[in-house]
């Protein structure tokens, strides 16, 4: 059987969407979503969808760009996956080597790839010359039988209020979200620098909860601590990102924020929650961990140098 791959079109969303639920069941995926992100996204970034086609079904996908934010020129990414029950067909080769030959074409000089950290994924990506990076750990909260712990106090001068209640100036929390970033692990650094592509991006998400997204906030109205999330508006929930700006760090407010939605996220009816942190990030760690947060699976980032 011969497998094709192309660009993403309109009417392949629901499939993707489906695919991608199968593959990477602890994110949060919508039709909306993946629909949103094809149309939104910056001219810079050289984005494709790419989707792998074996007798007109959808087998396999790959998210492919240049990191256009990052103050390293010339690096890329690609997020290839392939239906479980599909892969040796060609397809993860065929999606890779389609999104290289992009990427390389638009400038990229070296390409990250995040892949399961299972021995057949792991040996796939370095029989095609790539090279182990960093680790990263999926964990899981099951919402209707977790005893969350308590939360700790409330310091004076500060408040609990939700994403929400920035609708009409988002911008302190666009500069929390980019205090907070530029100091989080990555092969890739970001920098957010750009509000109107953060609001673009970020803000307008269509999976940003902002009702569940807790905003710990000073007196004057600045943003100390937040956590930002992500539902598919049935069952689950994600975190996003959880930030505390450098001034606040060590008074527990990245618990509070997250012990907050959490809460509130269970009386809404959301029963799994999941989250993503680096290997490295061990504060952001031992606070999921004291929730009660599980690891559900890993992933290494791999890098091959392009030319």
């Amino acid at each position: 059987m011969t497998v094709l791959v192309r660009d993403f079109r309109t009417e392949d969303a629901e499939a993707v969407t489906a695919l991608r639920r199968v593959c990477v069941p602890h994110q949060v995926v919508t039709e909306e979503l993946v629909l949103f992100g094809v149309a939104t996204a910056d001219p810079a970034k050289k984005y494709r969808l790419l989707v792998a086609e074996e007798e007109g079904v959808i087998i396999g996908t790959a998210h492919v760009g240049i990191a256009y934010g990052s103050s390293d020129p010339g690096q890329s990414s690609v997020t290839p996956h392939v239906h479980p029950g599909r892969r040796g067909r060609g397809a993860g080769a065929l999606l890779l080597r389609t999104a290289e030959e992009h990427l390389a074409a638009e400038g990229a000089t070296s390409v990250y790839a995040w892949v399961i950290d299972e021995p057949s994924s792991r040996a796939f990506a370095e029989h095609r010359g790539y090279r182990p990076s960093r680790g990263s750990h999926f964990q899981r909260l099951d919402l209707t039988g977790a005893a969350l712990p308590e939360p700790p106090p409330l310091p004076p001068g500060l408040t609990l209020g939700t994403a929400a209640d920035f609708a009409d100036n988002p911008r302190p929390l666009f500069e929390a979200d980019a205090e907070s970033t530029s100091d989080e692990p990555s092969d890739i650094g970001a920098e957010l620098d750009d509000y109107e592509d953060w609001l673009h991006h970020t803000w307008n998400d269509p999976t940003l909860d902002r009702g569940l997204s807790t905003v710990v906030v000073t007196a004057d109205g600045r943003v100390a601590a937040f956590t930002a999330v992500v539902t598919d508006g049935m069952t689950t929930y994600a975190t996003a990102f959880t930030g505390t700006r450098r001034a606040f760090r060590g008074r527990g407010l990245a618990k509070l924020a997250k012990s907050d939605s959490l809460r509130r996220a269970r009386a809404a009816g959301y029963r799994d929650a999941f989250t993503a942190n680096d290997g490295d990030n061990g504060p952001i760690l031992a606070v999921n961990k004291w929730f009660g947060y599980e690891i559900c699976a890993s992933e290494v980032r791999y890098v091959r140098t392009l030319g």
